[in-house]
């Protein structure tokens, strides 16, 4: 997930995803989930949707929204050798008086990365791609996939004209309610100087059943599945 704009979005892209389901349910299936959510200490809506694009192309979303914040963060991808390879995608938030969209361009042809909207130019790209490049809302959705199979959780993120890596912990297991019902879940965590994002994988759910972003020691989004269809 990947919400934090510039503390809400990326965590977003996280989320604040982590939703790709069970190894054994290798080819992707469209979901729609909705959350109860918190962002700042309020209550908010979220919703996390996974839709065909057409073809072999996939459009994965994740949107929040209360009083303070409107935050929606899209990624249009493919299956490519058994990688999730972004194509576009779409980072939008308006949170107080401040608004920010960006908007990014994934070319495999020329392997070569932009972005255009509200960015720095310095941070325009292009930036050089590499087998296996993500943006953080598509690694959000590889973690859970390649949990079930037993892979490391370690990746390339190339986002906003920057490449760095990012790494998923597992820090445990732990039982969360999910429709009432108690479930056992994996927690995984990633952490950065500033910021913490956990998130609970269930196995069998295609979505995670809770996300958590901290940033400096405050919680700043909390997203508890609600319904799954």
């Amino acid at each position: 997930m990947s919400i934090h704009t510039r503390t809400a979005p990326a965590a977003l892209a996280l989320l604040l995803a982590l939703s790709a389901g069970d190894a054994r349910a290798a080819a992707l299936e469209p979901f729609t989930a909705d959350y109860q959510a918190s962002y700042l200490g309020m209550q908010a809506t979220g919703n996390m949707k996974l839709e065909s694009a057409g073809g072999n192309r996939w459009k994965y979303s994740l949107n929040i929204r209360n009083q303070l914040a409107d935050i929606s963060q899209s990624t249009v991808f493919e299956e490519h050798q058994g990688q999730l390879r972004p194509l576009s995608s779409s980072d939008r938030a308006t949170a107080l008086v401040k608004k920010k969209a960006v908007e990014a361009n994934y070319d495999w042809t020329t392997a070569q990365a932009t972005w255009s909207g509200d960015v720095k130019p310095d941070r325009r790209g292009p930036v050089k791609l590499q087998p296996g490049d993500m943006d953080a809302l598509l690694i959000n959705l590889a973690v859970a996939r390649d949990l079930a199979a037993g892979k490391p959780l370690n990746y390339r993120l190339v986002d906003e004209g920057r490449v760095r890596p990012m790494r998923w912990d597992v820090v445990g297991k732990e039982q969360i309610s999910v429709g009432g019902v108690s479930k056992e879940a994996t927690k995984v965590v990633r952490r950065t100087d500033k910021r913490e994002m956990f998130v609970w994988i269930v196995p069998d759910m295609p979505v995670p059943a809770r996300v958590l972003q901290r940033e400096n020691g405050m919680d700043t989004i909390d997203l508890t599945v609600r319904s799954v269809r």
